[in-house]
């Protein structure tokens, strides 16, 4: 296939993955239509997740079956995977990167939704990536390499230093999250923050149905007004680990919140737990999810 039809396909792609979670953003759309995902998955056959659990090959090394809204694998053997695009195009719209504007990508990856993040914040703007696993790192350096706006680091997301942030992306399920991430994420900045279980990975949930899921994972959206932070949920979600942002006793109180339900009348994260008991739906010692 040439590029001309390559092209093609990855403006068709484009626009069935918008349609399918209602995202009318032209920029996003641009964004993903431009963005060549064959380039930060490796040479094919590509190893494909289905919802079975299995991977398996595509046919061939034509990249033409990379533009499906499936995950690709990236290390099969830990079920890392390069995600769902609908999933990124709810999140990166629930995020809104405009141009100019920093980004920080927390769980890079090999860097293909990175590169979409930069496409959207433009020569004048810049995206630190930041990604845990030494060999994906090294990986996604590579891919990254063209892209002039873009700096790599290799670190624990939780701890790695950055500059201030307007979004900061995270693409790793926390039990709680990062002070730096609350910390450098500018006024009227926004974070994408997955709260997930120990549950909520691996063959286990991808096993799950919907409903189980979304009692296992939630995508939260966070911004900061000030000194307040107004939350909100925005997805249920079942994603690779957060090494850093996660501890025994987030998880249980997370997993026990997430049983009870009422997730989606939280309004509020809050760096303290001086509240109410009634207002508080999930109580993390030093921070808390709150009703308004």
């Amino acid at each position: 296939m040439d590029e001309w039809e390559m092209a093609a396909v990855r403006r068709a792609f484009a626009m069935q993955i918008m349609a399918s979670v209602r995202v009318s953003d032209p920029r996003i759309q641009a964004a993903f239509a431009a963005v060549r995902r064959e380039e930060f998955l490796g040479p094919g056959p590509w190893q494909i997740m289905r919802w079975s659990s299995v991977y398996m090959p595509t046919p061939s090394a034509d990249p033409v079956y990379l533009y499906t809204n499936d995950l690709v694998a990236i290390d099969p053997a830990k079920q890392l995977n390069n995600g769902q695009p609908s999933l990124h195009v709810h999140l990166i719209n629930q995020a809104m990167p405009a141009p100019g504007e920093h980004v920080v990508h927390i769980g890079t990856g090999t860097g293909y939704y990175t590169a979409i993040l930069a496409h959207l914040v433009g020569e004048g703007g810049r995206v630190t990536g930041i990604e845990f696993e030494p060999e994906i790192a090294a990986r996604a350096r590579v891919n990254l390499s063209p892209l002039a706006n873009v700096t790599l680091m290799q670190g624990d997301g939780s701890t790695v230093p950055f500059d201030s942030a307007d979004v900061v992306y995270v693409n790793a399920g926390a039990a709680r999250p990062a002070s730096s991430w609350l910390d450098r994420l500018k006024d009227g900045g926004r974070m994408v923050l997955p709260l997930t279980t120990e549950k909520a990975f691996g063959t286990l949930a991808l096993e799950q149905t919907p409903q189980e899921i979304a009692r296992q994972g939630a995508v939260l959206r966070v911004e900061r007004r000030g000194d307040e932070f107004l939350a909100k949920w925005i997805s249920a979600v079942a994603i690779f680990p957060c090494v850093g942002a996660r501890d025994e006793g987030s998880e249980h109180a997370l997993a026990a919140s997430l049983a009870n339900g009422r997730l989606k009348e939280v309004t509020r994260l809050y760096r303290h737990a001086d509240l109410p008991p009634e207002r508080i739906w999930l109580n993390g010692g030093d921070w808390c999810l709150a009703y308004s």
